[in-house]
């Protein structure tokens, strides 16, 4: 065993762990996050699993950044590598002064040595044979180990892993003993045989005070929840499956009686997806607030209800959390692929509000938005999250609730709001903002009228006549314009004017926002707009035609945030700079960097 080379650094570096499927690391890595992240340290997990059930190759890739980015790095400065059939990948990946740490059980190839990487070998599966009974436990608790000597090597506190297996585990304390056992033992081997800690090593700070980790999913699942919703349908698909989970575990929770038993919550799988949206359309109809997640196989699959609800003006909020396309594509990684499929979704003229959230905690705050939108504009409303989002583990601020929100029903005209009218034309625009009223079933007779996807005109009667049929696609484009005014607005960073200005969208932002500070670093400052929503705001335009040159970034092939652009606003096409990343992991602040770098260098508009 050599010495660490690595200088020292504490509180901001990069530790993946690569595992074999199905083995049971997820928990074990996300204990070592969790323990970081409890001294203080701004951390964020990034997991990359096969879309199998078990046996290939996992990864899981912790951050720590002392200065709270929460992007990739790019950079791997500790490698715990658990799986023999990766090893010569997991090595090459290494930085220069790095750490791999291995099990050294059994005989290790002499091609893997690297000269610039110092290489800690632990015979973690003979420690677990010797110390565990049956072959299922022995592999779960070589996992736990590894977590043990990378406390003693980075200078984890020890009690803080002591406190999260006792609070993990309350109920079973034979586990957390197991789990506790394995913990020592790997800390105790470090100890033995390493210099601890490493140069790389965790140093307790405040930083993450008013801060949780949660993911995407969870959070989504928790807005749907204090918005009302109280109706799911969904069929499983990766990456959106655990949203319906957790919204039916908080339902179980807070939306049963304690008293009787009784459910206060209808969740249904669907036989597909077209059926969930199609349940999902009939609950609002009759005036629940109801739901689907799914992605973006699923919204293929939803299309033609998606402009059902459209045009015949039912509200309904769907989650889509995009993964890789097209087709199957890899549906257990992350991209950003279907901006322009949510948009206009369905086959006809048809444009839909869609929300971007940055994060979890926006998934949280806008999924509250989504339903009152949804139900103001009485449409279809989608909130596109993404893989990275919904379920890797993020750190932000705690969420908060006003205990004074009131729903936004929108135009709801009740019973005595109907006995007071002359007559009820369901498609009639009263007010000039292309939003008609509605009424909820059983209300009153003079409220009664027959929702049809088939031509209607402004009094909800069935027709083909030219006029009739314009007038209602004339209205529909007034209330996609009044949208624009209610949809969440950009966030904008330097409003100065400036040649150059970055735009992007969604999961982009941490990677934009460390790409802009190393720029600044470097002399160049550039303003930044993240759109949180579509259709696009006055704010959006404004900022386009401010700047002589905008970087658009994005995670798809082919420009799909600049071609919505383009297509929506005034702004001149060659302005627009595309920056894309595409290969399904999530984006890091070098690819912004590099394409900003190399434009702003050689003066290329794309």
């Amino acid at each position: 065993m050599s010495k660490p080379q690595a200088a020292e650094r504490i509180n901001d570096f990069v530790i993946k762990l690569a595992n074999v499927n199905g083995t049971g690391s997820a928990s074990a890595n996300s204990l070592l996050m969790k323990s970081i992240f409890r001294m203080g340290v701004p951390v964020v997990g990034k997991n990359f699993f096969p879309s199998n059930i078990q046996g290939l190759p996992t990864w899981y890739e912790i951050r720590l950044s002392r200065d709270g980015h929460i992007s990739r790095s790019g950079d791997v400065d500790i490698m715990v590598a658990m799986n023999a059939e990766t090893y010569g990948r997991d090595l090459a990946e290494v930085s220069p002064g790095g750490v791999l740490i291995y099990d050294s059980t059994w005989p290790r190839s002499q091609e893997l040595i690297r000269e610039d990487v110092t290489i800690l070998g632990m015979p973690l599966a003979k420690m677990c044979n010797e110390n565990f009974d049956g072959v299922r436990g022995r592999i779960l608790m070589k996992n736990v180990a590894y977590v043990g000597a990378l406390v003693a090597l980075l200078n984890i506190e020890l009690d803080i892993i002591k406190d999260l297996l006792s609070e993990t585990f309350s109920s079973k304390p034979r586990l957390a003993e197991a789990n506790m056992k394995a913990i020592q033992l790997g800390y105790d081997y470090a100890l033995e045989h390493f210099q601890c800690p490493l140069p790389l090593r965790v140093s307790r700070m405040d930083k993450t005070a008013g801060h949780i980790m949660i993911d995407g999913n969870s959070a989504a699942a928790l807005g749907c929840l204090y918005a009302g919703a109280t109706v799911g349908a969904w069929y499983p698909i990766t990456p959106s499956t655990s949203l319906m989970d957790a919204f039916r575990t908080f339902c179980d929770q807070y939306r049963t009686d304690e008293e009787t038993g009784e459910r206060r919550f209808c969740v249904v799988q669907a036989e597909d997806e077209l059926a969930a949206i199609g349940m999902v359309l009939g609950a609002n109809w009759m005036g629940a607030r109801a739901f689907t997640p799914t992605s973006g196989p699923g919204v293929s699959l939803m299309s033609e209800f998606i402009g059902y609800g459209y045009y015949a003006e039912v509200p309904a909020v769907i989650f889509d959390v995009q993964r890789v396309g097209p087709s199957t594509g890899m549906p257990t990684r992350t991209q950003q692929c279907d901006i322009l499929l949510a948009a206009y979704c369905s086959h006809g003229d048809t444009r839909h509000p869609v929300l971007f959230p940055a994060d979890p905690h926006e998934c949280f705050e806008m999924a509250v938005k989504a339903f009152d939108l949804a139900e103001r504009l009485q449409t279809p409303v989608f909130v596109l999250s993404d893989l990275d989002i919904g379920m890797n583990d993020w750190m932000c601020p705690k969420l908060e609730w006003d205990d004074a929100y009131r729903w936004d029903r929108g135009k709801v005209l009740g019973r005595e709001e109907l006995e007071k009218m002359d007559h009820f034309w369901r498609y009639h625009d009263a007010d000039g903002d292309g939003i008609p009223y509605r009424t909820l079933p059983g209300v009153h007779p003079r409220g009664a009228y027959f929702t049809r996807g088939s031509g209607h005109n402004a009094r909800g009667a069935y027709t083909e006549d030219s006029d009739e049929y314009r007038e209602v696609m004339d209205r529909l484009t007034r209330k996609f314009a009044t949208a624009a005014e209610l949809v969440p607005g950009p966030v904008t960073i330097g409003n100065g004017r400036s040649d150059a200005a970055v735009l992007s969208v969604g999961s982009c932002d941490g990677a934009v926002r460390e790409a802009l500070s190393i720029l600044s670093a470097e002399g160049v400052n550039l303003s930044y707009m993240r759109v949180r929503a579509f259709p696009f705001s006055a704010e959006v335009q404004a900022f386009l035609d401010r700047h002589e040159r905008v970087f658009v970034v994005e995670q798809n092939r082919d420009a799909q945030l600049r071609t919505l652009l383009i297509a929506e606003t005034r702004v001149d096409p060659g302005k627009l700079v595309p920056v894309l990343h595409y290969d399904g992991l999530p984006i890091g602040s070098d690819c912004v960097v590099g394409a900003i770098r190399e434009a702003m260098a050689t003066g290329a508009a794309a």
